[in-house]
């Protein structure tokens, strides 16, 4: 009860310095001041909401692949699972460290330090990386630079969901500057991803921005995104979940499904391609917004319909909540929820030195030289920032021009011999890993040859080391549309291993037809 009187009492004073309400009027041509209280328990409610999130919904993760939790399937929650989770799978929270990797870059090297100080910082860090993070990190490890280590051409899983849940930061150093976010965003996002894949991050980095100075979330949900080009497949996909909010208000259920039926085909991720598993961000954004519109500002409600909607249930419920942490600060989440953030919050995320109390301090001071820069004001009891109008980013599309038509089962070891698959079409992605057969502490790196009708098209690394392993075998886009055939050599065989190959996917330049059996 005191918590909700003192953050009643910081509102009253927000509206009375700024003449305006945190409601839908946004008038783009003002500026807002915002008290340092106010701003402080803005910035505490999202790192610690993005927190609570991914750990409520860490154990549900990719365990439902186009499908939704039961109603009646419990999600736990207790007042240690916070810190056991810390100690016992820190893995989980990539969606937090991540972040801080970039944060820690800027505290060494200042809000303009080059890409490739964020891309080396994370492609040398010690935690383990999947998808398009692990893919850039190959890249960038072997040359390949930011933009083009995030590109679709170097890298297939370029729409994946890596930036969307490592935008937080973006948006959470920039309250009410919304471009200034997406700027950010552009810099940081194309190390790992590209198209859809990075205006996941740009979104959600715009709803942070707009959760500082709105808390009407139908409103930040449709202005945010402006700032993704209209034609884009992301931006079609989130208006239809706010098509579909305003035709079902009371069953997200039925939103779900046909967001599902029209948008959850996935043709990047070869994990994702002819399969139920999809970390696309397109459709994990929805499922965020999902759990924004119809969660109606209760924080339970939004994190757990988040959670719900299935595949990266974690990250999304950590979007979702870090958002809502935001609008309403810390002072407004539930109790309940907070002993857990209160064991955790003095002990540093995995793999990093910033702890959450610790994140608090670095953000408020980077605000604080945003807002400078951007003709703002800051003063020992408030900052005013000069608002920003959205604005649309660039035209992006991954994988243009292909379309999959086949996904193969390989499953096979090879040892000395040549892996050879015959293809017809313009793209090929071979998926696969190296196997250790027996011990061995030599730090082993396979040397591959790939050749196309005979070719060579590649020479390339392939390290047993899981932390800078290759993500995908072999993968070539944009061939002439034929028939074609592959053959992948290993030029350094070696007794203790063997290249395990899986699956295969094929892409043609045209969409296929639905094809009946007879």
């Amino acid at each position: 009860m005191r918590n909700t009187i003192i953050y009643t009492f910081i509102v009253l004073v927000f509206v009375a310095c700024t003449g305006k309400s945190l409601t839908k009027e946004i008038d783009y041509n003002a500026s807002v001041t915002i008290p340092i209280d106010v701003l402080k328990d803005k910035i505490k409610g999202g790192w610690a909401g993005q927190t609570i999130g991914c750990t409520y919904g860490g154990p549900t993760e990719f365990k439902y692949r186009g499908a939704m939790i039961h109603d009646q399937t419990p999600i736990i929650w207790y007042d240690d699972y916070a810190k056991e989770t810390f100690e016992i799978d820190p893995g989980l929270y990539d969606d937090v460290y991540m972040d801080l990797t970039f944060v820690e870059v800027i505290e060494k090297y200042g809000l303009d330090a080059h890409v490739d100080s964020f891309a080396q910082a994370f492609a040398n860090a010690e935690y383990k990386l999947w998808h398009a993070n692990q893919a850039a990190r190959y890249n960038i490890l072997n040359g390949i630079m930011p933009p083009a280590s995030g590109h679709w051409i170097n890298n297939p899983h370029a729409n994946d969901i890596d930036f969307q849940i490592e935008a937080d930061f973006a948006g959470m150093l920039t309250p009410g500057m919304i471009n200034i976010g997406s700027e950010i965003s552009d810099k940081i996002g194309h190390i790992m991803n590209y198209g859809d894949g990075w205006y996941g991050g740009v979104y959600m980095s715009a709803l942070y921005s707009l959760a500082f100075v709105s808390e009407d979330i139908p409103f930040i949900v449709s202005e945010a995104l402006k700032t993704i080009p209209a034609r884009s497949k992301f931006r079609l996909c989130i208006e239809d979940v706010i098509r579909l909010h305003k035709q079902y208000p009371d069953d997200w259920k039925k939103s779900w499904l046909e967001i599902e039926n029209n948008h959850a085909f996935e043709i990047g991720c070869p994990e994702g391609v002819f399969n139920a598993f999809n970390i696309d961000a397109t459709i994990n954004s929805a499922y965020v917004i999902l759990g924004l519109l119809y969660g109606e500002g209760d924080f339970y409600k939004t994190m757990d319909i988040a959670t719900r909607a299935g595949q990266d249930s974690d990250c999304n419920p950590a979007s979702a909540a870090g958002i809502l942490g935001v609008m309403y600060g810390y002072s407004r989440i539930p109790h309940y929820w907070k002993p857990a953030m209160e064991k955790v919050e003095n002990l540093d995320f995995p793999y990093t030195k910033i702890s959450l109390s610790r994140i608090y301090d670095i953000n408020l001071k980077n605000i604080k030289e945003l807002v400078l820069r951007n003709g703002g004001k800051v003063n020992d009891t408030s900052v005013t920032v000069k608002l920003q109008e959205p604005k649309e980013v660039r035209w992006e599309e991954s994988f243009t021009g292909h379309f999959p038509t086949e996904r193969r089962m390989i499953n096979k070891e090879f040892h000395e011999n040549p892996v050879e698959i015959s293809f017809n079409g313009n793209g090929i992605v071979l998926m696969g890993s190296i196997k250790q057969l027996q011990p061995d502490t030599s730090n082993y790196i396979a040397q591959l040859e790939a050749c196309i009708d005979s070719k060579t098209v590649e020479n390339f690394k392939m390290p047993f080391d899981y932390v800078k392993r290759k993500y995908d075998i072999f993968h070539k886009y944009q061939l002439e549309n034929r028939s074609h055939k592959l053959e992948i050599k290993w030029l350094n065989p070696h007794p203790k291993y063997a290249i395990q190959t899986k699956d295969v996917v094929i892409y043609s330049n045209k969409n296929p037809e639905s094809k009946r059996p007879y």
